[in-house]
C-alpha cells in the first residue's frame, strides 16, 4: 500500500491567528483564503506503488539553483526592506510570533475528519470541525461523520460549547444555548438536504445583544475578526436569531458573507459543510488585534469595511433627501433627519470644523446641553445634535458621524458610535463620576487605538447632580472607587442610573478650544498650497 504524506506550507503573512495556523491546513478553495496549504507527497512510493530511487544531483538542477541564487541576492540589493519583510513575515518581532505560537498550540496539527477545541481563552472557547459536517438542529448538534469505516462500536467524540464571547460572565453565559459538535457514524448520521461547499461560523445573537456596544463588542467585531479572511465565502449560523439584529446589521453581515444566513433553530433542514467554526474570537474592547489576526488586519480595516457596507446606503438617503427638497421647495415640510444644526454660520468656512453632540435622554443626561452646543459654536465648530434611538437607523448614524470632525457625549453604550469616525478626529467623552474605568477600557483607549485624537472630560464632584443629593464630603462625592468596592450593583444605581452632569462652561471651553485648534491645524496641513 502507498502511503501518502502531506506537508504543511506556511505563507509568511502578517499575525497568523491561532485557529489559522493550527486548523486551516485543508487544501484551499476559491481564492486562497487559507493561510496554511498542503499537497501530497508521495514520497513512500513512485508510480503504481514502485519506490522512488534516489536521482544524482545533475547539472539542471545544479544551475537552476545558480539561478534562484541570483534572483535572491538581486532582489535583496534592489528592494532590501520587501525582501526582509517577506523572510522573517513582517510580524512584529519574535515575540509577537511566539505568542501566536502558544495561542495556536491548543488546535495545532489538525487534519480533515478531526475535531478540535481552543478553551484557552477567557473571553470565549471557539471549536473548529473538519470533514462531512451536518447541521442537525432538531438534536441541537453538528455531526461530523466519520470517514473511517472501523469507527463504528467507537467511543462518540463529543464537544460542548456556547457560541458567546463573555464566558466569564456565568450568568449569562447560562442564557445561551449549548450546542454539540459529536462525531457520528454513517449510519447514524442525517440526510443532507442542502449542501454547501463553503465554511459556516456559528455564533450566538443572544445575551446582552440589545446594547449597541454589546452588539459590537461580543458580536460584530469578533465576527470580522472570525470570518473576514474567508473572502466572504462563508456562512453565518445564528443562534436566537433575531430578525431585528439583521434589519440593523445586514449591511455590515453582507460584507463578511455573501449568503444569507441560517437560523439554527427555525430552519430544520440538513445544512452540510465542510468545516465548521463555532464560536468567535474576541481580542479586546472594541478592537482588532493584528498580531492575532491571519493577515494582520487592525481596527482601522474594520473601520474601512464599515465605509463599504454603508456606502450604497448613504448615497441612497442623498438622492432621497435632494428629492424631498425639490418637492418642498416654496412650502414647508417637517425635517425626519436625526441631526439638527444650532445655529450653522451663512457661510460655512474650511476652518469651522463640523462636531456631533451625542444626546442622551434618562441617565448622564447633559443638562445644560444647549449652552454646551452654543458655546461650540462660540468657539468655531458648526453643530449638530443627534438622539439615537433603538429605531434609529444605525446608517444614519455612521453617516452623521463619519462626516464629523469631533463627537461629544458622555460615558455610555452611544459612545460605541466612536467607531464611525474617522481616524485623526476628535472625541470627547464625559466622564461623571465613578466611571473613571470604563470610560478608559471600554471607549478612550479603543478610540486612541482606532487613530482618533482621545479627550476624556473628567467632571468635577460640583458638575454632578450627585452634589444635590449627598453632602459636601459624603463618599460618593469624594471616594467613588471606595463606593464602587461594595459591588457593581451599588455603582450601577448610583453612579450610572441617578447622574446627570452640568458641565462648567469654562472648563469644557478649554477642551474645546484645544480640539478645534487642533482641527484646523490639522485641515490647513493638508490644504493644497494654491487654495490658501
Amino acid at each position: 500500500m502507498v502511503q501518502q504524506h502531506r506537508i504543511y506550507i506556511l505563507q509568511f503573512r502578517k499575525g497568523e491567528q491561532e485557529q489559522e495556523v493550527s486548523c486551516k491546513v485543508s487544501p484551499p478553495r476559491g481564492g486562497g483564503r487559507r493561510v496554511m496549504y498542503y499537497y501530497h507527497d508521495y514520497g513512500g512510493g513512485g508510480k503504481n506503488g514502485r519506490p522512488v530511487q534516489p536521482r544524482a544531483f545533475s547539472m539542471r538542477r545544479f544551475f537552476g539553483l545558480l539561478l534562484l541564487a541570483f534572483v535572491s541576492v538581486g532582489t535583496l540589493f534592489v528592494a532590501p526592506v520587501s525582501f526582509l519583510s517577506f523572510v522573517h513575515s513582517d510580524d512584529g518581532g519574535t515575540a509577537a510570533a511566539a505568542q501566536r505560537a502558544r495561542a495556536a498550540a491548543a488546535c495545532s496539527g489538525m487534519g480533515n475528519d478531526s475535531l478540535c477545541c481552543d478553551r484557552t481563552s477567557t473571553r470565549a472557547d471557539i471549536c473548529f470541525a473538519r470533514g462531512d459536517l451536518r447541521m442537525h438542529s432538531a438534536s441541537a448538534s453538528f455531526q461530523l461523520v466519520s470517514g473511517n469505516s472501523t469507527a463504528v462500536g467507537k467511543v462518540e467524540e463529543e464537544e460542548r460549547i456556547r457560541p458567546y464571547t463573555r464566558k466569564w460572565e456565568a450568568n449569562v453565559m447560562a442564557t445561551i444555548d449549548e450546542v454539540r459538535l459529536r462525531r457520528v457514524s454513517a449510519g447514524d448520521a442525517a440526510r443532507c438536504d442542502v449542501v454547501h461547499d463553503v465554511p459556516a461560523v456559528l455564533f450566538s445573537t443572544g445575551g446582552y445583544t440589545g446594547n449597541v456596544y454589546h452588539e459590537f463588542n461580543d458580536g460584530i467585531l469578533p465576527l470580522f475578526v472570525t470570518s473576514y479572511h474567508f473572502r466572504r465565502r462563508v456562512v453565518f449560523v445564528i443562534l436566537e436569531y433575531h430578525d431585528w439584529w439583521m434589519t440593523k446589521y445586514g449591511d455590515v453581515v453582507s460584507r463578511l458573507s455573501a449568503f444569507p444566513p441560517i437560523d439554527f433553530t427555525a430552519d430544520r433542514r440538513v445544512h452540510c459543510f465542510p468545516e465548521v467554526i463555532a464560536g468567535l474570537r474576541i481580542h479586546d474592547e472594541l478592537t482588532v488585534d493584528p498580531e492575532k489576526t491571519p493577515e494582520g488586519k487592525s481596527i482601522r480595516h474594520f473601520r474601512m469595511l464599515l465605509d463599504d457596507a454603508y456606502r450604497g446606503r448613504v448615497q441612497y438617503l442623498e438622492r432621497l433627501e435632494r428629492r424631498a427638497a425639490r418637492k418642498r421647495r416654496g412650502g414647508k415640510a417637517k425635517s425626519t433627519a436625526i441631526a439638527m444644526p444650532l445655529a450653522p454660520p451663512k457661510h460655512t468656512s474650511l476652518d469651522r470644523p463640523r462636531l456631533v453632540i451625542v444626546s442622551r435622554t434618562g441617565s448622564r443626561v447633559i443638562e445644560n446641553e444647549a449652552d454646551v452646543a452654543a458655546l461650540a459654536v462660540d468657539v468655531g465648530f458648526d453643530v449638530h445634535v443627534i438622539r439615537p434611538e433603538r429605531t434609529t437607523e444605525l446608517c444614519k448614524i455612521y453617516r452623521e458621524l463619519n462626516a464629523s470632525d469631533a463627537m461629544v457625549g458622555v460615558h455610555g453604550a452611544a459612545m460605541t458610535h466612536f467607531l464611525f469616525m474617522r481616524p485623526g478626529k476628535v472625541f470627547i467623552q464625559v466622564v461623571p463620576l465613578g466611571t473613571d474605568w470604563a470610560a478608559g477600557a471600554y471607549y478612550g483607549e479603543p478610540a486612541a487605538r482606532l487613530g482618533l485624537r482621545y479627550v476624556g472630560y473628567k467632571i468635577l464632584p460640583e458638575e454632578s447632580s450627585l452634589s444635590r443629593e449627598y453632602p459636601t464630603g459624603d463618599p460618593v462625592l469624594t471616594d467613588p472607587a471606595g463606593v464602587a468596592q461594595r459591588g457593581w450593583d451599588v455603582t450601577k444605581k448610583v453612579y450610572l442610573d441617578r447622574q446627570n452632569v452640568r458641565l462648567d462652561l469654562a472648563r469644557f471651553r478649554e477642551e474645546l478650544v484645544k480640539a478645534h485648534q487642533y482641527l484646523v491645524a490639522g485641515r490647513r496641513r493638508r490644504r493644497p498650497r494654491g487654495s490658501q
